[in-house]
């Protein structure tokens, strides 16, 4: 469908009683990605802040839904591998800072000399997920934790996400 048919198509939709624009089946992906978050969602698939960071050295396991990994006492479909790293971790926690800084969307909400905890948010329907980095003093890994706070299923954003920042850290020399 050309895009100025599939955008008068979503327009249609968006005003006809009883549809929500997201219930539009094929609209132009260009169009899509214009809008940002569709207004009037704003908060609405936010999702409420959950109680996290590291208990007893822990990061908090996963749920049973699929839209979560983590790199601690994980089961095989929720684990991923920490971030090793060599030299000082206040210079590797600097470097992790400097990636999260050009993540899309992405802001710092909470950082520490060994926690770090970023939420991300989708750039069309507004879901957040939370992503957290733990350095232990006695190991020189990051151990790493993303959630989606809704839904089943994330279809993978949070690992991809955590190995696209694997990937930055090590082009860095972490």
């Amino acid at each position: 469908m050309p895009f100025f048919l599939s955008g008068l198509l979503a327009i249609a939709l968006w005003f006809s009683p009883g549809l929500s624009p997201i219930s539009i089946p094929n609209a132009s992906s260009a169009y899509a990605a214009h809008l940002g978050v569709l207004p009037g969602l704003g908060s609405t698939f936010a999702g409420e802040t959950p109680d996290l960071g590291v208990e007893a050295g822990q990061l908090s396991p996963c749920p049973a839904t699929p839209n979560c990994v983590v790199s601690q006492n994980a089961d095989e479909s929720h684990a991923i591998a920490p971030i090793a790293y060599q030299g000082d971790r206040q210079q590797v926690q600097e470097a992790l800072i400097k990636v999260l800084a050009v993540v899309p969307r992405t802001e710092i909400v909470i950082q520490t000399e060994d926690y770090v905890r970023a939420k991300s948010t989708s750039r069309l329907m507004g879901f957040v997920d939370d992503t957290e980095f733990y350095f232990p003093t006695d190991e020189s890994v990051i151990h790493l934790r993303a959630a989606a706070r809704l839904g089943e299923s994330d279809l993978g954003v949070n690992r991809r996400r955590l190995e696209q920042i694997r990937l930055a850290l090590q082009d860095l020399g972490v």
